[in-house]
């Protein structure tokens, strides 16, 4: 039996020996990986830093270009008020125009007899100059034949 545990013990310790062989590789191969992270990882965080100036950037630029369009906006706005004014007084207009028009054409229904009477008058007259006309030139021409 006293050979039993000094074989044993050999066994026990060739088992470590290679346990701890086998651990030291997968402990190297781990290092490699965490190395290889640790790069990725700096990469990344360069990147990032990029990113995020760039995204500062444009987020200053969104910034102007927000309040040129709200002060671009807010002259439109005045321009607006100008049309709706501009429009108000066209139908102030309108109504002025259409009232005026009314009382025109009422007061044109009222005078229409009126002015149907003036415009025979008118044309008795005229046929009375006329008349008067021609009977005058027949005097003339009545007078010269005599003095001829």
């Amino acid at each position: 039996m006293n050979v039993l545990i000094p074989i044993s013990v050999a066994i026990i310790a060739l088992a470590f020996v290679v346990l701890v062989f086998f651990l030291a590789r997968t402990l190297k191969s781990l290092q490699g990986t965490l190395d290889n992270v640790a790069k990725t990882l700096d990469g990344l965080e360069t990147q990032l830093n990029g990113v995020t100036s760039e995204t500062a950037q444009l987020l200053h630029k969104t910034n102007k270009l927000a309040e040129d369009v709200q002060t671009k906006a807010d002259s439109l706005n005045t321009v607006f008020s100008a049309v709706q004014d501009l429009g108000s007084s066209i139908h102030n207009v309108n109504q002025s125009v259409r009232k005026v028009t009314e009382k025109i054409s009422t007061g044109a229904e009222r005078q229409s007899e009126n002015i149907s009477q003036v415009v025979q008058w008118g044309n008795v007259a005229i046929n009375l100059w006329e008349k008067w006309k021609i009977k005058k030139s027949k005097l003339e021409s009545s007078r010269r034949k005599q003095y001829q």
